[in-house]
């Protein structure tokens, strides 16, 4: 009997039940602040006790706190909105070449946000259309779902409790004087804690150009200009610039706003990702069909 309770109480000298020990006594509230807890997570990583991901998750968790909306929220000039006034068919070709979920709706003026309408609501009504005789007019109105406001200093962990709460995935980000700032979605939330979510419109890492469908293809911003000009035939100079990123901004003469389409070479070219820092992706439309490098026959020796 006494040496079993003598085992119980033998103390764990091992690293990992020292580590655990200290972990356990910082989230008790003996650590004085989050950079502590971090440095505890940090030297368990070291030690193999927690896994990179798993290391860089509790620290995007902890981060969160110390995040406000402003700081990766979608501004204004970026965002994609729908106009409360046109017609289905309009309203279908924005959310298809978006390839956004969620869209504010705003006014005749384009100043106030009145509503957000999802992609699969207009989908729907697009289908029940396709199989009616002389259409369905698209009531706007009778799908919009209520914005919801919150103010640009919000801090991200409770944005994402009330996310969570409402079940809501999307919020409209009002300035200082009730102004649109921009937009934020549980998505730019998420992905402060697990990193960058691809979506259809990214491309691997290891791919730089990526076909999308019939003379439609997704490419990145920091594809080489050589590489692109191999691609799609074109002669795009690389003197001043060595991404196809470079030249439209050099093009713009400014930041691009996502969904902006310009022409490169003889190809459209539409910005689908961009952050305020550099552009993620394009939708590219060639005038004619692209064999890719990959599929073309080898040059005769």
């Amino acid at each position: 009997m006494n040496a079993k309770n003598d085992k119980k109480e033998k103390p764990d000298t091992g690293t990992s039940g020292k580590w655990l020990r200290k972990l356990s006594r910082s989230l008790s509230g003996e650590a004085q602040d989050r950079g502590e807890v971090v440095e505890y997570l940090r030297d368990a990583g070291q030690r193999g006790i927690v896994e990179g991901d798993a290391l860089a998750m509790l620290e995007g968790v902890l981060g969160v706190a110390d995040i406000q909306v402003r700081d990766i929220m979608v501004p204004r000039a970026q965002m994609t909105m729908l106009n409360r006034d046109d017609d289905g068919a309009t309203l279908l070709k924005t959310v298809i070449e978006s390839g956004h979920s969620r869209f504010p709706v705003v006014d005749e003026d384009r100043e106030k946000i009145v509503g957000v309408l999802l992609a699969k609501d207009l989908l729907r009504y697009a289908a029940q259309a396709s199989h009616a005789k002389g259409g369905i007019e698209f009531d706007i109105k009778e799908f919009m779902r209520p914005p919801v406001f919150v103010p640009e200093s919000k801090r991200l962990n409770v944005l994402l409790r009330e996310f969570r709460r409402s079940r809501v995935h999307m919020a409209i980000v009002a300035d200082e004087y009730g102004g649109v700032a921009g937009l934020v979605t549980i998505e730019d939330v998420i992905e402060q804690i697990v990193g960058d979510i691809d979506d259809e419109h990214d491309v691997d890492e290891d791919v730089n150009i990526r076909k999308d469908g019939e003379r439609q293809f997704i490419v990145r911003g920091q594809t080489p200009i050589d590489e692109f000009n191999d691609y799609f035939g074109t002669e795009l100079s690389d003197e001043e610039f060595d991404t196809v990123a470079g030249l439209v901004m050099k093009q713009l003469g400014r930041l691009p706003r996502r969904g902006e389409t310009l022409q490169l070479a003889d190809c459209e070219v539409k910005v689908m990702r961009f952050d305020r820092r550099r552009i993620d992706s394009m939708r590219l439309t060639a005038p004619r069909d692209i064999v890719p490098p990959e599929d073309r026959p080898l040059a005769e020796e």
